[in-house]
């Protein structure tokens, strides 16, 4: 029976080198996958979703209004799962298309993304996902204190940590630091979010 799955996490645990060994793990047993990353981060390049470690796969991209049923259902033939990478940036309907592949075309359908942004705050598409996946995952890693990093701050080119902006800013080590809700809270100034 196909399900809905969410892996999620923090900014830098691992998830696209999990999606992609979970892929590599289907090919091998002879079955095809189909990969779909969030057309708007093209740090790897377009239509590519890379690990931080050096590895990488294409992948069709989607954007905001990308029907992602009927996306599925065109490529569906001979696929056995759909990855799903950048899940964040999923629009809730999208979410919910994904839902309509594993109920109507019975597939399987594997989301890796962010729970939360830099302020604390879920993303639309997490939130979906928090509500109808059939199984959620958390892909951990850690504070430089050594506990779990559940949070993630946002940092200006000058180091200072950012208490406001847009919701989605594309970027990697070098503006993005994840931390335990503790360090996260010293590093925003212990201020209320909302």
């Amino acid at each position: 029976m196909a399900k809905l799955f969410f892996h999620y996490s923090t900014m830098n645990a691992g998830k696209s080198t999990v999606l992609l060994q979970a892929a590599h793990n289907y090919r091998e047993q002879g079955m095809e996958v189909l990969l779909l990353t969030a057309q708007l981060d093209t740090r790897a390049g377009e239509g590519k979703i890379r690990s931080r470690i050096g590895i990488d796969q294409p992948a069709l991209t989607w954007d905001e209004g990308t029907d992602l049923f009927a996306l599925v259902a065109a490529e569906r033939s001979g696929r056995a799962c759909v990855f799903v990478d950048e899940a964040q940036f999923l629009t809730p309907a999208q979410v919910w298309q994904l839902a309509r592949v594993v109920d109507d075309l019975n597939l399987p359908v594997m989301c890796y993304g962010l729970r939360v942004d830099f302020l604390g705050q879920l993303f639309p598409g997490s939130a979906t996902l928090l509500a109808l996946a059939d199984e959620m995952r958390e892909v951990r890693t850690i504070c430089h204190c050594g506990r779990k990093a559940t949070m993630v701050v946002r940092k200006a080119a000058d180091g200072t940590v950012m208490r406001e902006g847009a919701q989605i800013e594309i970027g990697g080590n070098d503006r993005y630091v994840s931390l335990c809700r503790r360090h996260w809270r010293e590093a925003v100034g212990d201020r209320p979010v909302g």
